[in-house]
């Protein structure tokens, strides 16, 4: 039950609802993968069953594919929308001009390349997220497989000369062996503390060889959709220059809450 729900959750659970709210019959959506963007997709769910929405998803992760396909949204690639209506994913970290630090969960090549296939990018996210200068949240980067030890000392020597107070990096680690992304790739944490200079950064870093894509979406994200714990959201839109405050109210027998694993 929604009364049940941790403030966190609370949060990442009103915003996904009132995301939900800028999709429209017939769009093709972008959908995005982690715990927040899974609460989205329970929402849209909830719309095809119960109001006969009709949208096609194209999911940035096996996982969103597969909760997706269990609460009755039909899945297609991004081959088969060639374009998209929306994109709604999460975040984790963005700044006062809506850039964004992504893929905590590690999906940061197919999020990217689907959020700009979009004519529009809304990102949901707890207040939690938004931060003064990126860089809080370790940087996440895409590396192939081959050489990546090289790769990641190419970076940390490039991170010398770049406007960051912390230039160290670990491989992503699942259990005792490194974590593969749905690309077959390695990720790099980068524990860069402050990002001076995202556009620079992101700009440098995918020219690096054995660099596939980076977790900078820096002129990508149009809106987000903030959630308190009080069930207060926050609508920040960066192309009107709008920022509109509601209040969602929870209902206790709401269907998506019968769910809560992530």
């Amino acid at each position: 039950m929604a009364g049940e729900l941790s403030p966190i959750d609370k949060a990442k659970f009103v915003a996904a609802k009132r995301a939900a709210q800028f999709v429209e019959d017939g769009m093709r959506v972008g959908l995005g993968t982690g715990s927040t963007a899974a609460w989205l997709v329970r929402c849209l769910g909830e719309m095809v069953r119960e109001d006969g929405l009709r949208i096609r998803g194209v999911p940035t992760s096996t996982r969103t594919a597969e909760l997706a396909r269990e609460v009755g949204i039909e899945v297609i690639s991004l081959d088969e929308a060639k374009w998209l209506d929306l994109t709604i994913d999460g975040a984790d970290e963005f700044d006062g001009d809506l850039n964004l630090i992504k893929g905590g969960g590690g999906a940061l090549l197919q999020e990217k390349i689907v959020a700009t296939a979009s004519d529009q990018m809304v990102v949901i996210a707890d207040i939690g997220k938004e931060v003064e200068h990126l860089g809080a949240f370790p940087l996440p980067i895409e590396v192939i497989p081959f050489g990546w030890q090289t790769t990641q000392a190419l970076v940390e020597e490039t991170l010398i000369s770049m406007d960051v107070l912390g230039r160290s990096s670990t491989l992503r680690m699942n259990g005792d062996r490194p974590f593969i992304t749905d690309e077959g790739n390695h990720i790099l944490d980068l524990h860069l503390n402050r990002i001076g200079n995202a556009r620079q950064l992101a700009l440098v870093l995918n020219q690096m060889p054995g660099v596939v894509e980076n977790g900078l979406f820096i002129d990508i994200c149009d809106a987000v959709v903030i959630g308190y714990g009080d069930g207060r959201v926050e609508v920040r839109d960066i192309n009107e220059g709008t920022v509109a405050t509601e209040r969602l109210d929870f209902v206790e027998t709401d269907n998506l809450f019968s769910d809560l694993s992530d």
